[in-house]
């Protein structure tokens, strides 16, 4: 340690010295001095020096690597920007406050890059072109709050962090990270993901409550807890996070929940999830890039909509600042590092004299395009009163009540209303035990076998493959562009999986692929099971009709038969096999339909198939409808 204090912090920002300042928890603020490397690739963060020493090291990921994952995006060049830190000194939060600049920064010609009207007509866009036609679950599309800021860069930055520690409440970090040409200033609510002692954690964090004129109360935020469409977001994303976790943890991953995430002028829900894993940190970082909840689901199509949707690069927005930090590693196959990474969102990046506030809002189904352009407004607004840019309002009329950004010794918490708590765990109900429960090891009941899981482009098919581990198979997984016809020969059973799309485009090579897949294997007669997609697929080659929902079923929790047995089920579908109500058998496949003759599941020689994802966190009976399909698909010849 040099001897830096608070009081020093000025004469480092007149310096030009690149720094970061991070407050973690509520009385210490961490100061990290060191030098700045920018490298390509997450592989190239420099954990390890030259002599062979683990380094503390600070990472800024931009968006724009989640082209290591082969997804699309808008690429700006933005660098992935490493602090490699020297010196780490913790200072109180209290004398740090004190020694910060608090002058007014003004902010020039201040607005959105993208007018209400025109943002309103992109979540039409997205609504009916995108989710209506069967591409995913959800999309997180932003617009930035631009204005020219006058002031010295560091300056600025300072003077906006006193101001995050002095009236924002609720936030996993607050942080300022100064380099030579690039300011970040934000008080992230999410952690996106984290590693300790081989824990992963992640925090899947959706659906906003904005707090009306007088502060939140038990009965305003009961209206927001009630909402199926605020309800069902944030299921979607526990799902969309569970498919990382699934990846990277050998356990799968268990959530804990439902909480709130309680801000200054916004209100959350949150889900945790955890899970052990022996990955470097840098490894879990790529298979978790991004949240699904500034992306949206499934992923990589998510990035391919962004793309189609947003006119500009996202810079930083939506990636992570990652804090790999060295441990004492008792094993040498466990990790050098531990890892702390929170999403950069509800921050503001200055650069070049020009303040960027981005913001976005998730896009579904129910989606109201008013609702969400409000919703931009909020977290806009949450940000430039956090950091005094904008008035901040006040809690109530009451004279003696002070702004409600400002800190109270305790603060009251609505979470700890009986009525909240009460109406937040009910939520459980609906959910897979599966994924609530610790996941003991079994042998299962089919132990020995062999089985390959095709992924379509939807990483569902991670935790589907977690679940097929727990019923005894051993279970690889392949792209639906890599995997071989002699791997797909070898499988004892082949797992058609999931995807986006729609299932009749003839001009998809990934539609070709999947319906090649199924055809060879049907027509081998060895184990099938097709899900989603590729039930669709199936359907369609034994000569059932496929069209699109009147209403895509994306987040949907249906209670339907399973030939013959009653099934709480999670659907992500907007198209349908169908047949003639009251058919229930077409050719050598048996049909579970509905009334209206919407097709659920399909059974016949050597395959079986589902509509719904039972590996969903909303598949109540999705492990014993699961085992039930596997167990059709290897039943002998005679039993079928």
């Amino acid at each position: 340690m040099t001897g830096y204090t608070p009081s020093s912090l000025s004469e480092l920002a007149a310096s030009g010295a690149p720094f970061a300042l991070i407050a973690r928890d509520a009385t210490t603020v961490e100061l990290l001095l060191g030098d700045v490397v920018d490298v390509e690739h997450l592989a190239d963060i420099p954990l390890i020096d030259a002599a062979g020493t683990p380094r503390e090291v600070l990472a800024m990921v931009p968006f724009r690597q989640v082209r290591e994952r082969g997804f699309e995006c808008h690429d700006d060049g933005a660098p992935l920007r490493c602090l490699v830190v020297n010196e780490h000194v913790a200072m109180g939060r209290a004398a740090v406050i004190e020694a910060l600049p608090n002058a007014s920064i003004p902010l020039d010609e201040p607005g959105f890059d993208i007018p209400d009207e025109e943002y309103a007509d992109i979540v039409r866009r997205v609504i009916a072109d995108e989710i209506g036609r069967g591409e995913g679950a959800n999309f997180v599309i932003r617009r930035d709050f631009v204005a020219g800021v006058g002031a010295d860069a560091a300056t600025a930055a300072l003077t906006w962090f006193r101001a995050l520690l002095e009236h924002e409440r609720g936030a996993y970090w607050t942080f300022a990270i100064v380099t030579a040409d690039h300011v970040a200033v934000g008080a992230s609510p999410e952690a996106h993901v984290s590693a300790q002692d081989g824990v992963v954690t992640m925090n899947p964090i959706s659906g906003t409550f904005r707090h009306p004129a007088g502060g939140a109360t038990a009965e305003t935020l009961t209206e927001f807890l009630e909402s199926t469409k605020e309800t069902e977001e944030l299921f979607m994303v526990v799902d969309e996070e569970l498919k990382m976790m699934s990846a990277v943890c050998s356990d799968g991953g268990r959530i804990t929940g439902p909480h709130l995430k309680e801000m200054s002028r916004l209100t959350h829900t949150e889900y945790v999830l955890r899970g052990r894993s022996r990955l470097d940190p840098r490894d879990i970082l790529r298979e978790t890039m991004f949240a699904p909840t500034v992306t949206g689901s499934p992923m990589q199509n998510a990035c391919t909509v962004i793309t189609r949707h947003e006119r500009t690069a996202r810079g930083y927005y939506s990636g992570v600042a990652a804090l790999f930090t060295p441990r004492a590693v008792a094993d040498p196959a466990d990790p050098t590092h531990d890892l702390d990474a929170p999403i950069l969102i509800r921050t503001a990046y200055l650069v070049n004299g020009r303040l960027r506030v981005p913001v976005g809002a998730t896009l579904v189904r129910h989606s109201d395009p008013y609702g969400e352009v409000g919703e931009t407004h909020g977290k806009a607004a949450g940000v430039l009163g956090a950091i005094g840019a904008i008035p901040r309002e006040v809690l109530a009329p009451s004279p003696d009540v002070i702004d409600e950004d400002a800190p109270a010794p305790q603060p009251r918490r609505l979470a700890d209303d009986p009525a909240i708590a009460s109406l937040l765990g009910s939520r459980n109900a609906r959910l897979a035990a599966f994924w609530l429960n610790p996941q003991e090891d079994a042998a299962g009941p089919f132990a020995g076998r062999s089985a390959v899981v095709v992924d379509a482009e939807d990483r569902f098919t991670t935790m589907l493959a977690h679940q097929l581990r727990h019923l005894g198979l051993d279970v690889s997984i392949a792209p639906w562009n890599e995997v071989t016809d002699a791997a797909l020969d070898a499988a004892e059973l082949v797992v058609a999986g999931p995807g986006p799309g729609d299932p009749r485009d003839q001009a998809s090579a990934r539609m070709r692929r999947m319906r090649e897949i199924v055809a060879r294997r049907r027509s081998s007669g060895a184990p099938l099971l097709a899900v989603c997609l590729s039930h669709q697929i199936l359907a369609d080659s034994l000569g059932i009709d496929l069209r699109p929902l009147a209403a895509p079923h994306q987040g949907l929790q249906k209670s339907v038969d399973v030939f013959g047995v009653p099934a709480s089920i999670g659907f992500y579908n907007t198209f349908t096999a169908h047949v003639t109500p009251g058919t229930d058998r077409v050719g050598v496949a048996e049909v579970s339909a509905d009334e209206d003759g919407a097709v659920y599941a399909l059974r016949g020689p050597g395959f079986a198939s589902v509509q719904g994802h039972l590996e969903s966190i909303l598949s109540r009976d999705g492990m014993a409808t699961l085992e039930r399909l596997v167990g059709v698909a290897f039943a002998p010849a005679a039993t079928r």
